[in-house]
């Protein structure tokens, strides 16, 4: 008897298949295509006074208005940090990585000092020598009674900060494409009679063109949608006018969200158009013919005594402008307020009262009568706020960025399983697509259409109270996709096939072979990914100041806004102090988590034999002398 074919039905594997993909397309298509196109139709929905729909109101409100000036401000930062940048992103890397500079390794220790702080970090620095009271403007102001003490704030101020913060991304990559430049090329020119100056224009620089558009184009692009510097130091330009947008309301000033989101959608048709320019020069490819076997590059000397000397003066100038930040900003941390105040440092007094422990503050009120605030002053690990501030970050961040590489691992796999399929490649382009978009576009896009009851998120308002928390986490995950995935992708292609079809033909199923063959392959790539997601997002400013609120300030907020409140009715005496501290804190904690991921994690096995091998000789002879 002759039995019928049944029908296969749905097993396991394909059910949880169908879960991800209705899973993926919800969170798709909830939290990146959905509110950002809110945004954009808000734009023409706005309306009138009288409640009438008027769906060009808003464009003839900012043809008409002061918007086009925050636009072309951020272009004309933008614009001139492409010159200025570039200009001393090129000249540090050449100058410890190219130019027989002495003491160069010290150099490159202060132009990196970038690495381990940024943001309201970075802008403290600066304002603590620079500012109207700073140390450096009172002490040029008592030499020049007649200077302009305001003199940093607005654009010229907003340039000098970010010209030395951006560099950073020169500072990694720049140096890694000069150092990877094959010195045979180098010696044939030189030896063909070519001058060193030529070599460097004709032989050097043209390798370094292909990393010096993509850095660029994330210099422009940094520079439009620059947000911290501007905040602080004063200037209009488009982020903070859409922060502030955001807050206001139309009993305030007419269409604030409507403009707000034309100011984002700007934002983000010239971000697109930059990448798309990006995207099309990488895709044609730049090559350079070396030799079979490539040759260290070799540290060029200045053999003009003139040139030599004027270049050794402009690197430790350079090296000057870094570093004094961060070391008034140490020495400060430990002096009390008084010093503080009067930025002038006090050797013989070393306190620790903005780190630790609480003092009461006295003061006299405007009817002349002295009054105490207990425990107005108060360290960092001391305050409350800053604690509170602390742990919210830490927690916030922490699970952003395990959520974001949680994700990236699960995708890039599933990438790479469908390589020739065209699912693969959609799923990689839907990770991708916040790239396209500035952060304050998504941010904002997020904060008016989660300030409601929706339905998509099962009639939450995800900014209401607590759940605004949330909503940072999400906001903090989406931002990091794109990098993680670009990081995890590269180390998934250093997985043999081979590894995966053995342990199938062993009878491991697909989940038991990714947790025991590939996962520890790539793991080591995943937490360095993990730990720099983590180090950008705990001290991250921009986001922070458009989701904030009572339930959601951030360790940069309630930084910023201690210093802005200080010493009003005997409150926050020392905030200054505590920003100085904190700003250590920051340095401390992004420098070993830099090192953990550069150092430590860079190091391959021999390496480490290595390390330990000479410590171990090290303390070898150290008992020897002890003995002895």
């Amino acid at each position: 008897m002759q039995k019928t074919a049944r029908k296969p039905g749905y097993d396991l594997g394909t059910l949880w298949k169908i879960f991800g993909a209705v899973l993926f397309a919800y969170l798709f298509l909830g939290f990146m295509v959905i509110p950002c196109f809110n945004t954009l139709t808000s734009v023409f929905t706005a309306k009138d006074s009288a409640g009438n729909s008027d769906p060009l109101a808003v464009i003839r409100f900012f043809l008409a208005g002061t918007m086009p000036g925050f636009v072309w401000n951020s272009l004309k930062l933008a614009l001139c940090l492409v010159v200025t940048v570039n200009v001393v992103g090129i000249s540090i890397v050449l100058l410890t990585e190219y130019f027989d500079i002495k003491g160069a390794k010290i150099l490159r220790m202060g132009y990196m000092t970038t690495l381990i702080y940024s943001g309201v970090a970075l802008v403290t620095g600066y304002q603590f020598l620079y500012d109207s009271n700073g140390m450096l403007t009172t002490w040029l102001s008592g030499l020049f009674p007649d200077m302009n003490k305001q003199w940093f704030s607005g654009f010229s101020a907003v340039l000098f900060t970010m010209t030395f913060a951006c560099t950073s991304n020169h500072a990694l990559f720049l140096r890694n494409a000069i150092r990877g430049i094959d010195y045979n090329t180098v010696e044939a020119a030189r030896n063909m009679g070519a001058r060193p100056f030529k070599v460097l224009l004709r032989v050097v620089m043209p390798t370094l063109l292909p990393t010096l558009f993509s850095l660029t184009v994330m210099t422009f692009i940094t520079g439009l949608c620059a947000m911290s510097a501007p905040t602080l130091l004063g200037y209009n330009s488009i982020n903070p006018e859409i922060v502030r947008l955001a807050g206001s309301s139309t009993a305030d000033e007419a269409f604030p969200q409507a403009r707000a989101a034309l100011l984002s959608v700007i934002l983000a048709m010239f971000t697109i158009v930059l990448l798309t320019i990006l995207n099309h020069y990488e895709r044609k490819g730049h090559y350079l013919s070396v030799s079979k076997t490539k040759a260290k590059l070799v540290k060029q000397k200045i053999q003009n005594p003139v040139a030599n000397v004027l270049a050794h003066i402009y690197a430790y100038v350079l090296f000057l402008i870094y570093m004094t930040p961060v070391v008034m900003i140490i020495l400060f941390s430990f002096q009390n307020y008084p010093a503080i105040r009067s930025k002038t440092l006090n050797i013989g007094e070393w306190s620790i009262i903005n780190y630790f422990g609480r003092q009461d503050y006295e003061y006299m009120t405007s009817r002349g009568k002295l009054k105490t605030r207990t425990g107005s002053i108060s360290g960092v690990f001391s305050n409350a706020d800053t604690i509170g501030g602390i742990r919210l970050s830490f927690i916030l961040s922490a699970v952003a960025a395990a959520l974001a590489c949680l994700i990236v691992v699960v995708a890039v796999n599933y990438i790479f399983k469908n390589r020739s399929k065209k699912r693969g490649a959609a799923v990689e382009a839907c990770l991708l697509f916040p790239w396209l978009l500035p952060t304050i576009l998504i941010c904002y896009s997020y904060r008016i259409y989660f300030n409601q009851e929706i339905w998509y998120v099962f009639g939450n308002n995800l900014y209401w109270r607590e759940n605004v928390r949330f909503l940072i986490i999400i906001a903090y995950t989406v931002v990091k996709l794109p990098f993680a995935l670009r990081m995890i992708k590269a180390a998934f292609y250093a997985i043999d096939d081979e590894l995966e079809d053995a342990a199938r033909n062993l009878g491991a199923s697909p989940l038991v072979t990714f947790l025991r063959v590939k996962l520890p392959i790539v793991l080591p790539s995943v937490l360095a990914v993990f730990a720099l997601n983590f180090n950008a997002l705990f001290t991250e400013y921009d986001m922070g100041a458009t989701f904030q609120s009572s339930y959601g300030k951030t360790y940069a907020m309630i930084i910023q806004n201690m210093t802005l409140e200080e010493g009003r009715e005997g409150y926050n005496v020392n905030a200054s102090g505590r920003r100085c501290a904190s700003t250590v804190f920051i340095m401390l904690v992004s420098g070993i988590i830099l090192y953990l991921v550069y150092g430590v994690g860079a190091r391959d096995l021999g390496e480490r034999l290595e390390r330990r091998k000479k410590w171990k000789q090290r303390f070898a002879r150290l008992r020897g002398k002890k003995a002895a």
